[in-house]
């Protein structure tokens, strides 16, 4: 459990990703699980820079700024 200043997976970054995100990448991995999310994140992150993901519209600065920030933490459960 991540302390209160920190980030954590379950409160912090699960929250960003919505449910069609999801359904919409579920055959290549779970954007609702810690370890998937972990896995894949700087491929995540990448897609989500240079705007092929989500398909629907960029993410604001301060949700990437926040993904950036937990995977630059050691990705925190």
């Amino acid at each position: 459990m991540p302390s209160p200043g920190e980030l954590g997976f379950e409160r912090d970054i699960k929250p960003l990703f919505r449910a069609k995100d999801r359904d919409s990448m579920l055959s290549f991995f779970d954007l609702h699980d810690h370890a998937d999310v972990s896995k894949h994140a700087d491929a995540i992150i990448g897609s989500l820079l240079t705007g092929r993901m989500p398909c629907d519209g960029t993410w604001p600065e301060d949700q990437l700024a926040k993904l950036q920030q937990w995977i630059d933490a050691g990705k925190p459960a």
